[in-house]
């Protein structure tokens, strides 16, 4: 299974970054291939200061070896060895009229030190974070991801979107980072469910990611904008790059695996802000936003 799933996220970053080059039209991903001295490596594309995307990254990796002792506490294990292959994107553009999006598919796997297999599941999701509010993109976005998880079970949509919102929530905001997506972990064999069928639900939904992503890039990217206006999605910028060092199970298992770390961090976009105790004007767009932020909402039936 796991080069299975390792070949076909090489093939979809082609795909993906191929996509996005055509999609921009000035800038290129800059390739890295990385080495990890306990073993393994990865395949990272950065774009930055293009027409549409500001910052970038189509990111791939396969690293195994022994599990750190963090990672086994908290996997509540002993010493074993693992294998992690997946692919992880961020992707901000430049104009706030478009969101910026995340996802990431993976495989993991874990061995007894005679090398048997005692543990293997399949994770990963997309999400949205748009800046302003435009709830045809919201439906958008959800429907296709609803659509992929159907042709594997109508369920998994209502069940992997309520864990999309509750995992991408900054608690010590009392605010979702974006509109959510879908996001499921630990997806193991079972009566209902084999690895393949796994396998074959996580690639559907990585096959999606285009289809939910760039119809809403094309149809905003040449939207006129303010000052003010990117003022903001520099503030709500900053929102997400809270969440990600400080609540993010993928950043943080990156760091304490000795993870890539120009890989790690490629997911914070290149201009923040942090204003103190910035409060957008009641009656605004940016209120709008920060109202369905704060109560996450159902975009599909």
């Amino acid at each position: 299974m796991k080069e299975q799933f390792y070949k076909y996220i090489e093939n979809l970053q082609d795909s993906i970054t191929s996509k996005l080059e055509e999609i921009d039209g000035k800038a290129k991903f800059k390739q890295d291939i990385w080495k990890r001295a306990e073993g393994g490596g990865g395949r990272t594309r950065v774009i930055e200061n293009g027409a549409v995307f500001e910052k970038g990254g189509v990111n791939i990796s396969a690293v195994h070896g022994p599990l750190a002792p963090a990672m086994q506490k908290y996997f509540k294990v002993g010493e074993v060895d693992f294998f992690a292959c997946g692919l992880s994107l961020v992707l901000h553009p430049k104009n706030p009229m478009v969101p910026t999006v995340h996802a990431n598919w993976r495989y993991f796997e874990m061995y007894d030190k005679d090398g048997t297999t005692i543990d293997q599941w399949f994770g990963g999701g997309q999400d949205l974070t748009p800046y302003y509010l435009f709830e045809e993109d919201a439906a958008h976005f959800h429907q296709v991801c609803k659509t992929a998880c159907d042709k594997s079970n109508p369920e998994f949509y209502p069940q992997y979107k309520k864990k999309c919102d509750e995992y991408f929530w900054n608690s010590h905001r009392d605010e979702a980072r974006g509109i959510g997506g879908l996001f499921f972990d630990y997806c193991k064999a079972s009566a209902e469910m084999s690895i393949e069928d796994w396998y074959g639900f996580v690639t559907r939904v990585g096959d999606s990611f285009l289809e939910a992503y760039v119809p809403i890039v094309e149809k905003r990217r040449e939207l006129p904008y303010s000052e003010a206006q990117r003022n903001w999605q520099e503030i709500r910028r900053g929102r997400y790059v809270e969440f990600n060092l400080v609540h993010d199970k993928g950043t943080l298992f990156g760091l304490k695996t000795n993870g890539r770390i120009e890989s790690i961090l490629m997911s914070l976009p290149p201009h923040v802000q942090w204003v103190y105790d910035h409060q957008p004007k009641p009656g605004s767009e940016e209120e709008k936003l920060v109202e369905v932020l704060m109560e996450p909402r159902e975009w599909v039936e």
